[in-house]
């Protein structure tokens, strides 16, 4: 049995800035897993993928390195382009390849007691696949691609249509303070996980920047500290290393405030680094405690 099964496309991605053009991989499957990967084996981690067979040389390195990898063919492989102005924030999103949706049949052998959705697009879980996995264990979802879509090959912010109906089998949620805002209409992030929480997510995460993360849990609220980092080098994917670190800790019976804890340490290591989480356990646990004896 898994203990967690993360689902999503690794994408290619290109980055052009003023001063460069790079390609690499990238997408929340790809991001999760790495992060999971550098933690102590206390849970039995998998991860499920799709891309174009031509493209499979990171699944290939994943599974050099210990990772379970269970890879779907599709006719394409989630291709991003992001262009980056003089302003880091100022970016526009192009899609110029969608790989083919996740279906019931491909997880009908997979059993686990939690899946992540690492949605990157509207259309990557369909309702009744979610529906599907959440009669087979518990369904945690990273919004984010719930809140794109495609048109003419250019991304768009859009309300999620199906929510009602998906996070009625949602267990777990982690969403960003703007994610927060558009799906509930709420500026409040206390009013935001209550509102989650009465549409059926029993597990809510609400990351805030450098105000730190919000759990919220059985009527219960958990504030989480944020960690500064010496140095922000590269934020991409720091939304994915929070959701390998909760998730790998409440597997454990880890509390929530801990489990937080663990989660944003995470964060700020992978903020202090381009690329994936590469840190160790060890050096959050030295976070944490820095933080405290302060």
């Amino acid at each position: 049995m898994i203990d967690i099964c993360c689902i999503g496309h690794i994408t290619k991605d290109k980055i052009v800035t003023p001063r460069a053009e790079v390609f690499m991989n990238g997408g929340t499957s790809f991001y999760f897993a790495s992060a999971i990967h550098r933690l102590p084996e206390r849970v039995n981690f998998s991860l499920v993928t799709s891309m174009h067979p031509s493209d499979m040389q990171i699944v290939e390195r994943f599974r050099k390195h210990g990772i379970n990898v269970t890879m779907f063919p599709s006719r394409h492989t989630v291709f991003f382009e992001n262009i980056y102005g003089e302003n880091s924030d100022d970016r526009r999103q192009n899609v110029l390849a969608k790989a083919d949706p996740f279906t019931i049949e491909q997880m009908k052998n997979i059993d686990a007691t939690v899946y992540h959705l690492g949605s990157l697009l509207s259309d990557d879980f369909s309702v009744d696949l979610v529906e599907y996995l959440a009669q087979k264990g518990r369904v945690s979802i990273d919004a984010q691609g719930y809140l794109r879509e495609v048109r003419e090959g250019k991304v768009y912010a859009i309300d999620w249509k199906d929510k009602l109906r998906i996070l009625k089998h949602t267990y777990y949620i982690k969403v960003n303070e703007v994610e927060m805002q558009t799906l509930t209409g709420l500026s409040d992030p206390y009013s935001a996980a209550r509102k989650l929480h009465e549409w059926g997510v029993k597990e809510v995460c609400i990351t805030l920047g450098s105000e730190g993360s919000l759990v919220f849990i059985d009527d219960s609220f958990y504030e989480v500290p944020a960690y500064s980092p010496k140095e922000v080098v590269d934020a991409t994917g720091c939304g994915d290393t929070y959701s390998a670190g909760y998730l790998w800790s409440r597997q454990q019976g880890i509390s929530p405030l801990e489990s937080g804890k663990i989660a944003a340490a995470m964060c700020t290591i992978k903020l202090e680094h381009n690329g994936p989480f590469e840190g160790s356990f060890e050096e959050v646990e030295k976070i944490i405690e820095s933080y405290e004896k302060a």
